[in-house]
């Protein structure tokens, strides 16, 4: 049971902010004999007084009264958030499960979670990192609300909403006779040795990018880390194409890399924002959807 009311709180407080028995009473519309009876009772609850009271002086707060005034303000605060209708009107809460494909991920998952937890103050953020297949599984099997991605892999179980289009890169030592170009065409890579990631429909999409200028090309090294693709081309071990390349011209163990865009128009791929067809959409999918779009744009 609660022996001090929040009205009691609020008288306090009210004192505090005032200096004055009179001017707190005349602010909240009581008599000042209640309000110091009010305090009366506060103080004889907890054992100590909250203010140095006496006639002709201000009243002001002891240590003790400080402390209490601190967290009675925060109290209050609290309160006023708990009666106002329109904050539960707008409030949305639940749980957010977010999936990314894993070569995204380091590009985009800290800024999305930042942006999602603003938006979405009151709602459990979760994430998973995985490759096309996992995403498409987890997906279909309710563990993802939505999933960041590129448009690989999808049927028409999958609703898609494009944000962005990026080119290839292709990723080769500075010595390379590409390197000076600012694009590259695939039919230039065609008959060079490539560096392709390992999984299945990466690596297919790649091949296919060439089957359609009637090339096919030599893979030397398959990968299944973007790291390790950037170092062996920094090595000239071959000739790295992913969609993704992070920030400066050095590989992992510090060898410089030049990144060179395919210019190929047909090779460009949509990154998609990926969500179940059919799926109901809410408040809360689509403000996350809106902050996912808006990183993109």
């Amino acid at each position: 049971m609660l022996y001090i009311t929040l009205r009691q709180i609020e008288y306090v407080v009210a004192v505090a902010r005032s200096g004055s028995l009179s001017e707190a009473a005349a602010q909240l519309g009581v008599s000042q004999p209640s309000l110091s009876n009010a305090l009366t009772q506060v103080e004889a609850r907890l054992g100590h007084r909250l203010f140095r009271r006496g006639k002709g002086r201000a009243t002001a707060p002891t240590p003790e009264g400080e402390a209490y005034l601190r967290e009675a303000e925060a109290l209050l605060a609290q309160a006023r958030r708990l009666e106002d209708p329109a904050r539960y009107a707008r409030a949305v809460t639940g749980r957010l499960t977010l999936g990314l494909f894993e070569d995204l991920a380091p590009f985009h998952l800290g800024a999305l979670l930042e942006a999602l937890g603003k938006a979405l103050p009151d709602v459990e953020l979760q994430y998973r990192i995985a490759d096309f297949a996992t995403l498409a599984r987890d997906m279909l099997e309710g563990r993802l609300d939505l999933a960041v991605s590129y448009d690989l892999g999808l049927d028409a179980s999958f609703g898609r909403q494009v944000l962005a289009r990026v080119a290839p890169l292709a990723l080769m030592a500075p010595g390379d006779a590409l390197a000076g170009q600012r694009e590259v065409m695939l039919a230039a890579l065609a008959d060079r040795p490539l560096i392709l990631f390992e999984e299945g429909l990466s690596v297919r999409h790649m091949l296919g990018l060439f089957a359609r200028i009637g090339a096919r090309p030599r893979v030397a090294h398959r990968v299944r880390a973007l790291e390790v693709m950037r170092s062996l081309a920094a090595r000239g071990a071959g000739v790295g194409l992913s969609y993704s390349a992070p920030a400066g011209g050095r590989s992992h163990e510090g060898r410089p890399l030049v990144t060179v865009p395919v210019a190929d128009a047909f090779a460009a791929e949509p990154v998609v924002l990926v969500r179940p067809a059919g799926a109901r959409e809410d408040e809360r999918m689509r403000t996350a959807a809106g902050v996912i779009a808006a990183r993109f744009a």
